[in-house]
């Protein structure tokens, strides 16, 4: 790929050591005593990549709790007796509940509606209580809070309905009469103190049947019914994304494709199906939650679209392409279900589109929206395994799509990694299909995101635009949004390929954590924004229209070659290893063990339980990840390592390390990986993982396999059983200087968007090319050190606004070390 940035000019006076210790560092960023020289240089006549108003958006996911307890701004937890085993294993109708007197849930034809299946049926004189979400209920002093019940009572009750905790009230209880079928009862409370740790309360006179206990803040988003969660929602608004992609993720393609009825026998593990989350909310289908939770779909298709509205930004919705992915990797053959899901996708567009007097516009116009949504944009699909699979259901969709709505631009994707032969698959079907979009996704080091700034240079300007649609750099540090935004420069000036792009996840609530790195965490009581956060909202809320050709110099490549000892692993497997060898380019022996003695050579660095079983070192514990040993010297270079290894039992295969400096930067061989579907070279640096190249492939049990690795410089060859498995060179400089420069059409504004992810400053000389500019610029930065992570007490990593004033056609600027600075000069 060809590299924008030429090489950079050193300061004098660099020191012999300090050229040693920037090799010794080789592919991480450069290190230097001084700070570096670098030069950027702007062509204001040229014209760069249009950038649409849409580049930049956000996903979400519900994960983390982002949804239920999260976004959606309800209070109560399992507020319709729905949770199951079926959603955690832990779960039972009365989870977060607990009953004083006789309280049961019922599933029998007492029910509220055929979808909600369940109902409390609580006896005269009892009551439940509810514990909300984190500690408890937040409410504030002040705030109202509405209160909402189904009940039934034939003999009728009065429902007393209090909110306290432990130290007594929060609200002036609130008195309810309940007679005859079932029917919508209301209350509201005003909040007299401040609590986190609130109690929701419902005592019956007599006996009562109870279904949807709701309390929701009265101060929601826009204050919109059944609404979200205000301060959660302003952060996502406050980011001004050009889209929101919903629901997923894998929430999409995983689980059963059946509907939610009596001829699935109610089927709880299922795909996420957009009808099943609109209508009235005590007529919507639960289910679980692919990542250990139920989902209630309070929050559902409607809110999503509202939602999007209501912050300007295209709604841009995920359907299921009837083949699961995130390690279920199943293609569905049902004709009859996958044209009931095409149905249901082009249905969805009627209701997003349609006037209000079609079947579903119909709908949304009853939940309060008559007026089209305006969907553009539709995915088919999430990162699929089984590209060819996938893409023959992918046509169909699309077929039926651009024939009844040819406007709309129908997305597809390329699986669920940055490389390897499930991806260039999917590229070769996404090519030759002429799709109009490709999602991909990845989630790499740190490092990875600084060597690859280049990766859309040299994509097909006539091929499948690209949406990216899933992408993180493993961590919620400074240093891991100074690698993403060192890679956004790279997105802007490919935004003629790039079309948009989201980071991911973005939402975590800190008590129901499945995945890290998140953009924006919160609790029960705050949110607070990550670094990644601040490195996303500072690059959408400065776009530009339109990049403007630049180039800047950069660090020299150095290409010191790869050292470091070995080590042996596992990942929710057992496996026995044997007969380690390592051998110099010359043939002369640096490491043996054929576990005939004790174990002394080995240091144990992770988890599991090593031990010598006749002759071989085994890894017993089936269930441990990440079980690193490791032996030899940090400084090996230029050798070859011998193993041989036996899958015992287990889900994977076998890890085999090299160039193990310590326990957070090695490569390792990955055999067997992703529950045993695909093999893989991965490298970690401080950490972070990225992967280098995969193929598809399994590792049998029982079967002894030879394992060879020979390294020489940066080269490595890999060899399974005698045959060449393939080779790769980690020559890639991880730049830590990165630019772009655009133009805003409305203000007339130049954008210099400069990271410098070095702990050095980097004094800069700025030729603008001749343009005719004012002698002062508006400068946001942000700076920390590279291990600071923001909490919710401690922002280090926040925006700091100033204005320098020595701006000319030619000047110099130095950017603080660890940093991302935009700098907002007017044209003249």
């Amino acid at each position: 790929m060809p590299r924008t940035a030429a090489r950079t000019r050193w300061r004098l006076g660099l020191t012999t050591t300090a050229l040693l210790t920037a090799a010794a560092l080789v592919p991480a960023p450069a290190q230097a005593e001084d700070a570096t020289d670098y030069a950027i240089t702007v062509d204001p006549s040229a014209q760069g990549a249009k950038i649409d108003d849409t580049m930049y958006g956000v996903f979400f996911e519900d994960i983390n709790r982002a949804a239920d307890g999260g976004l959606y701004a309800e209070l109560v937890q399992n507020r319709s007796f729905e949770y199951s085993t079926a959603d955690n294993g832990s779960y039972t109708p009365l989870t977060s509940w607990a009953a004083g007197g006789a309280a049961e849930v019922v599933n029998d034809a007492g029910r509220l509606n055929e979808r909600n299946r369940n109902y409390l049926s609580l006896g005269a004189g009892s009551s439940v209580t509810n514990a909300g979400y984190n500690t408890g209920i937040r409410v504030d002093k002040g705030k109202r809070y509405d209160f909402s019940v189904w009940a039934r009572a034939t003999s009728g009750t009065t429902l007393t309905v209090s909110l306290k905790d432990t130290a007594g009230t929060l609200a002036a209880a609130r008195q309810v009469a309940v007679k005859g079928g079932w029917a919508k009862y209301k209350a509201t409370f005003t909040a007299t103190r401040t609590s986190n740790r609130g109690r929701l309360a419902v005592a019956s006179t007599n006996a009562a049947a109870l279904d949807e206990v709701s309390l929701f803040p009265r101060d929601t988003y826009k204050n919109q019914p059944n609404g979200l969660r205000k301060d959660l929602a302003e952060k996502i608004a406050a980011l001004k994304p050009g889209f929101v992609r919903f629901p997923g993720g894998c929430l999409v393609n995983t689980g059963s494709m059946e509907d939610y009825s009596e001829a699935s026998n109610w089927q709880r593990k299922r795909s996420y199906q957009w009808k099943d989350t609109v209508g009235p909310v005590e007529e919507r289908a639960t289910n679980a939650n692919f990542w250990g939770y139920n989902q209630s779909y309070g929050l559902g298709y409607y809110e999503y679209f509202r939602f999007s509205e209501d912050i300007g930004a295209m709604p841009l919705p995920v359907v299921p392409a009837l083949v699961t992915g995130c390690g279920q990797n199943k293609a569905t053959d049902d004709e009859a279900l996958l044209k009931r899901h095409i149905r249901d996708t082009l249905d969805l567009i009627e209701f997003a589109n349609g006037p209000a007097t079609s079947t579903w516009g119909k709908v949304r116009a009853r939940m309060g929206h008559p007026k089209p949504f305006h969907l553009t944009h539709i995915g088919v699909g999430n990162e699929e395994n089984l590209p060819k699979e996938f893409f023959a259901r992918f046509e169909r969709f699309r077929t039926a799509i651009k024939a009844k709505y040819p406007d709309i631009t129908v997305i597809s994707n390329s699986g669920p990694d940055d490389a390897g032969s499930t991806f260039d698959t999917a590229w070769q079907l996404n090519r030759e299909g002429k799709v109009d979009m490709v999602d991909e996704h990845y989630y790499n080091s740190p490092n990875w995101f600084l060597q690859n700034n280049d990766r859309y240079d040299s994509y097909d300007r006539k091929g499948p635009k690209v949406f990216l649609g899933e992408y993180a750099s493993q961590g919620n540090a400074w240093k891991n949004g100074l690698s993403e935004a060192a890679f956004m420069t790279g997105l802007e000036r490919n935004a003629d390929v790039v079309k948009l792009a989201s980071y991911a996840p973005l939402l975590a609530n800190e008590d129901y954590v499945q995945w890290r790195p998140d953009m924006i965490w919160f609790n029960n009581r705050a949110s607070w924004n990550s670094a990644n956060y601040e490195v996303q909202k500072l690059f959408m809320n400065n776009v530009g229209d339109r990049v403007v050709p630049s180039r800047a110099t950069g660090t020299p490549d150095i290409s010191a070659p790869i050292t470091g000892a070995v080590g042996l692993s596992t990942w929710a497997t057992s496996a026995a290893y044997d007969d380690v060898k390592v051998t110099s380019a010359d043939g002369a022996a640096l490491f043996g063990d054929d576990f005939s003695g004790d174990a002394s050579k080995w240091k144990h660095n992770g988890t599991g339980s090593w031990s010598i079983q006749d002759g071989a070192y085994v890894q017993t514990d089936a269930a441990a990840e990440n079980t690193m040993v490791t032996a030899g010297d940090p400084a090996w270079k230029d050798y070859d390592l011998h193993v041989k290894a036996t899958k015992k039992s287990g889900k994977e295969g076998f890890l085999v390390a090299f160039g193990v400096k310590d326990t957070g930067n090695y490569y390792w061989w990955n055999l067997g990986g992703w529950n045993n579907t695909q093999s893989a070279i991965e490298q970690a640096v401080d950490g972070g993982k990225g992967t280098l190249m995969t193929k598809a492939g399994s590792i049998e049990t029982g079967r002894a396999y030879d394992i060879d690795i020979k390294v020489r410089g940066r080269q490595v060859t890999l060899f399974l059983d005698g045959k060449e498995w393939g080779s790769f060179e980690d020559d890639k400089p991880a730049e830590p200087f990165r630019q772009v420069v655009t133009r805003d059409a409305r203000t007339g504004d130049l954008i210099v968007k400069v990271v410098n992810a070095q702990p050095a400053e980097a004094r800069t000389g700025v030729d603008l090319g001749g343009a005719k500019v004012a002698s002062t610029a508006r400068v946001t930065t942000l700076a920390a050190d590279e291990t600071a992570v923001n909490t919710e007490t401690d922002t280090p990593v926040t925006p700091v606004t100033s204005t320098f004033r020595g701006v000319a056609e030619k000047f110099t600027y130095t950017f603080p070390a660890n940093s991302v600075t935009f700098l907002r000069i007017k044209q003249r």
